[in-house]
């Protein structure tokens, strides 16, 4: 990535736009103000404040990094989790092959960064970005970029929209995890008529297959396995008929944050084809792992072994109002904190700066700015404590807060992690 870039970030004025900084901060930048090495609960910091566990980031970056190496996967996580250049370049620092991500405006802010290799887990059929990216491939020989198709109709939209264009624009044919599946070619047949409709035009380039395992029906070990077996069969199919004569190299790309071990297992499976093979692996939910649905559904669950993964998100926010011993209320709510895969979970309670577990409290409901909380007999809880709360579901809670900052584990914030949603 371009260095340069990522460190003018730490340029930009610290003012009204970025929630949960110190209001005595405005004006500071952000380099200013990280080298304050400010304390997150002595410092000035107003609740609600999102902030991220330096402890934990490096920790997950690294059992990412050695499980991709450990089972000869490439990797390149999936970037819409956090919109961050920041981590991007940090995911790359732990031998990422490259970013994926799902839409132009996302490929737009990678690309001012600096990033080099992109995977489009979508397909694109929009002239306009279409357009973008052909500049984008003229002007810069090292970028590499790699997109989704599923249609014949849609490589007619690609190849008008590229005609004249400097490179062709490299794709592979997504196969449907099921006939609920959200996009993708549903079978076989239909994943042979794309790859001829590819090869059949000159502004585009077959190199590969992929589709996202998760939206398996009854997605389980057994079906999930059935399915990539699919997807590594249609590789090979497509190999033998001829069609990644000008690939390079072959892309078989799969894996969420729900079954990176099953893709693991059946890549390896993978026999030699006429090019070499880039496995790669698209996780993105790992960078901060979460308290909630990935942390019910991470393979390290099931793989002993293999590390963990830790939950590196701690949402504080600071009783309001404790109108009754059964209840109390939380300022920050579904402003703050993404719900759409469960609610937050109230993990641990600081009060004169003592941590303890955050026993009996249980939220139940958010509103726009507040958080529900039912109060057992045994939690211990006043107005003006803060709360920490552990999120579920990182995608739908980065996109809340435009400047994160990072503590250690003694609350010293030592950056500050930009967002561009």
């Amino acid at each position: 990535m371009d260095k340069e870039a990522i460190a003018g970030l730490a340029g930009e004025r610290v003012d009204h736009r970025f929630k949960g900084l110190p209001p005595d901060a405005d004006g500071l930048t952000v380099g200013e103000l990280a080298a304050q090495r400010r304390n997150l609960f002595t410092g000035g910091f107003p609740t609600p404040v999102l902030a991220l566990s330096a402890e934990r980031l490096e920790h997950n970056l690294t059992v990412m990094e050695a499980y991709a190496a450990r089972h000869g996967l490439a990797f390149a996580p999936h970037g819409k989790t956090t919109m961050a250049p920041r981590l991007f370049h940090r995911q790359l620092e732990h031998g990422a092959w490259g970013i994926t991500l799902a839409m132009p405006h996302q490929v737009r802010v990678a690309r001012a960064f600096g990033t080099e290799r992109v995977f489009l887990a979508n397909e694109l059929v929009d002239a306009a970005a279409l357009r973008w990216i052909a500049a984008q491939l003229a002007a810069d020989p090292a970028f590499r970029f790699v997109c989704y198709v599923d249609s014949v109709r849609a490589v007619e939209l690609m190849d008008a929209a590229l005609r004249g264009a400097d490179r062709p624009l490299d794709v592979v044919v997504e196969l449907a995890a099921g006939e609920d599946a959200r996009t993708g070619a549903r079978t076989e047949a239909q994943c042979l008529a794309v790859a001829e409709a590819v090869t059949a035009v000159p502004t585009l380039r077959l190199v590969g297959v992929a589709g996202y395992e998760a939206e398996v029906p009854g997605a389980d070990p057994d079906r999930v396995r059935g399915w990539l077996r699919r997807l590594t069969g249609l590789a090979v199919a497509l190999d033998r008929a001829g069609h990644f004569a000008d690939a390079g190299e072959i892309v078989v790309s799969a894996g969420g944050s729900a079954w990176f071990d099953v893709v693991a297992e059946v890549f390896a499976e993978l026999p030699g084809l006429s090019l070499p093979v880039l496995k790669l692996l698209r996780s993105g939910a790992y960078v901060t792992h979460d308290d909630g649905h990935y942390g019910k559904l991470t393979p390290f669950n099931r793989v002993a072994g293999q590390g963990a993964l830790e939950p590196a998100f701690r949402l504080w926010a600071q009783v309001v109002s404790r109108p009754s011993g059964e209840e109390a209320f939380v300022n920050a709510g579904k402003r703050d904190a993404g719900h759409d895969l469960g609610l937050p979970v109230a993990v641990v309670v600081r009060r004169d700066g003592a941590e303890r577990p955050a026993t009996d409290i249980t939220v139940t409901a958010l509103s726009d700015q507040h958080a529900w909380l039912r109060t057992g007999p045994e939690a211990d809880l006043e107005v003006g404590d803060w709360v920490g709360l552990g999120l579920s579901h990182p995608c739908t809670s980065f996109d809340k807060w435009p400047l994160i900052p990072v503590a250690e584990a003694d609350g010293t914030v030592v950056e500050y992690i930009r967002t561009f949603f």
